[in-house]
């Protein structure tokens, strides 16, 4: 059996938890953060859809120049073909990291359940009066009950208390990264939204047209030449930009809903089996 003064440690500890359980501070705490970031994982993956649809339509584009009666095609969608895959995966992060979002708001919602708290409280007092009052014939029960108590407040705060890990991670390391690169992402698409639109426009001035109309054409095109290098060294500089961007991303959320929740729930695993041991056994 625990000594007096471990047995009064545990009883204040399982005693303010409860208090805390029932007082809802920490649900609502955890609920506000993980509807935070349910809505920024929304927003991030509609920017990424809206990239890759703007993509999409430059991959299906070409332009021909002929100045001189030489031919130069202007093809943006082959530029941005490593960035357009590398978008698509993203979409698939940001689905997977919206559903984890999803499901630990449905959790918290089921723990933090009045029913919820009211089991854990009854199994706790339970615990607690045969860890005081333990008859001889009780055996292993207060044991039984105690780490019943204990596994239960760990599911009961579990959810709450990742969502304010996750958040405080978020705000401490992440934040910045995240504005950035949604801010850049963001930019992109205008830019490469810009460059589908001059090429729409180019290719409805194609048709038959006449002598002013063909001198026009053959000096457009000669200018329109010259700036393809200009064009190119953009989209490839987008690229760059896009690809940086999306991987800083993928990092933000997936240490943020996937990494640091599995994290977190085996570090509080790990706290409840040492402090079971050193009620009951005394060892560290």
């Amino acid at each position: 059996m625990p000594t007096k003064l471990r047995k009064s440690l545990l009883s204040l500890c399982i005693l303010l938890l409860l208090g805390l359980a029932h007082g809802g501070w920490l649900d609502a705490a955890g609920r506000d953060y993980t509807e935070a970031g349910f809505k920024r994982a929304l927003v991030t993956f509609g920017i990424a859809r809206g990239l890759n649809g703007v993509i999409s339509v430059a991959q299906g584009t070409e332009v021909a120049f002929q100045p001189a009666g030489v031919g130069v095609n202007f093809a943006p969608g082959q530029i941005l073909d490593p960035a357009n895959d590398l978008i698509e995966r993203f979409s698939w992060v940001m689905l997977v990291s919206s559903t984890s979002l999803g499901l630990q708001r449905v959790l918290l919602d089921m723990t933090a359940w009045t029913g919820t708290t009211w089991l854990v409280t009854l199994v706790a007092a339970l615990g607690l009066i045969l860890l005081w009052w333990c008859p001889r014939r009780a055996g292993d029960w207060p044991q039984r009950l105690l780490q019943l108590t204990l596994l239960l407040l760990v599911i009961r705060f579990a959810i709450p208390l990742i969502a304010l890990a996750g958040e405080g991670v978020y705000g401490l390391f992440l934040q910045p990264r995240y504005a950035a690169s949604t801010i850049e992402l963001e930019q992109s698409t205008e830019r490469i939204g810009r460059i589908n639109e001059s090429t729409r426009q180019r290719l409805e001035e194609e048709g038959a047209p006449g002598l002013l109309e063909r001198a026009q054409r053959a000096y457009d095109s000669m200018v329109g030449s010259l700036d393809i290098e200009a064009r190119t060294a953009e989209l490839r500089a987008t690229v760059a930009r896009v690809s940086e961007h999306t991987i800083d991303l993928i990092v933000v959320f997936v240490l943020q809903t996937v990494i640091l929740p599995l994290l977190f729930l085996w570090l509080l695993v790990r706290l409840v089996k040492g402090l079971g041991r050193w009620l009951w056994t005394g060892s560290g």
